[in-house]
């Protein structure tokens, strides 16, 4: 079966490390080296010093002045050091690994100033391990990156290794909450792309509800109707035609198309299990009129439920809100 779906050129990886005072699970790690042979990419580690030494200060005139660049200097051997023994893992042997830090805050805009610095392809970021009573706490900088993130985000939530995995797009063909039309392509062009250098297979998933008709009641208010069984079969029939034709347009056997009636997270998951499923491929998408990332029940769900990792990819002119120069910076030049 032909397909017309592209490679999507990675050069370019930014790990994100949380946290250099802790080892960073090694499922990341392998995960990104795995990433970097496949795509012939290089890698870059990066860590965002967030402690409260306010960089510009030190270039004020003062008594604290020693005292700031002491501590700083102190800071970054550290977050050096810790760096450049990790770029020595054994995962990374024959991979070309360089590190990097920067004083920045808080940390998802950090990853984002250095993703547009690096001109990063794609940015691999682990997620927090989510206790029930710890998730309002853990959970902000994850939501954050997918949101502003302007490149492909890959969230490792698993600790399998990619052995030649199934890797899902989700796709959305009838273009829900406004997503962009070639926003489905983009997802499948990356799921593809994803799926051949890690020697998979492509799946291609899509979850509707039922058709639902409504009425004015009794008292003018809207009233939900259960359509005829004929409606229903049309509807059913309607958006199998438009997935097989996205389908068959990427070159997908009807082996591996998932397309589901249902809430859209469980029946994911559902498919997620089934295929043994190593990453799930779906798109985030941006509310113009609020100029804000709008990325739903579905994918926040997704990312608290998903088995598997998650790679969110964002349309091709996406322009993200974090802006390029940090706040120390900002905040030097307005006290300058």
């Amino acid at each position: 079966m032909a397909s017309t779906h592209r490679i999507v050129p990675i050069r370019r990886i930014l790990v994100a490390i949380r946290d250099v005072n802790r080892q960073p699970p090694r499922h990341q790690l392998r995960k990104a080296a795995t990433l970097a042979r496949s795509l012939h990419a290089s890698v870059e580690l990066f860590h965002a010093i967030t402690e409260p030494i306010v960089p510009h200060l030190m270039h004020r005139k003062g008594g604290f002045r020693d005292v700031f660049a002491t501590a700083r200097e102190t800071v970054e051997e550290r977050v050096q050091s810790r760096l450049d023994r990790l770029a020595r893992s054994p995962e990374f042997r024959g991979i070309r690994v360089h590190s990097a830090f920067s004083w920045d805050y808080p940390a998802h805009e950090a990853v984002v100033r250095r993703a547009l610095a690096m001109r990063a392809d794609l940015v691999i970021a682990g997620t927090h391990e989510r206790s029930f009573g710890a998730r309002l706490l853990l959970t902000n900088t994850d939501w954050e990156l997918v949101r502003q993130c302007p490149c492909p985000l890959l969230l490792v939530k698993s600790t399998r290794d990619y052995s030649k995995p199934a890797v899902i797009a989700a796709i959305d063909p009838f273009h829900a909450h406004a997503k962009p039309a070639r926003l489905d392509d983009r997802i499948i062009d990356i799921a593809a792309t994803f799926a051949k250098r890690l020697g998979g297979t492509l799946h291609l998933f899509h979850a509707y509800m039922p058709l639902t008709i409504v009425a004015p009641g009794p008292a003018g208010q809207p009233l939900a109707l259960a359509p005829s069984a004929e409606l229903e079969d049309m509807h059913t029939e309607s958006v199998a035609n438009v997935f097989d034709t996205f389908a068959e347009k990427a070159g997908v056997p009807p082996s591996r198309r998932h397309l589901h009636m249902g809430e859209v997270t469980s029946e994911l998951e559902s498919v997620v299990k089934r295929t043994k499923a190593g990453i799930v491929v779906m798109g985030a998408v941006s509310r113009s009129r609020l100029r804000r990332i709008f990325i739903g029940n579905t994918a926040e769900a997704a990312l608290d439920r998903l088995s598997c990792d998650l790679l969110v990819v964002k349309p091709r002119r996406f322009v993200t809100e974090v802006p390029k120069r940090t706040r120390a910076a900002l905040m030097a030049r307005a006290t300058t």
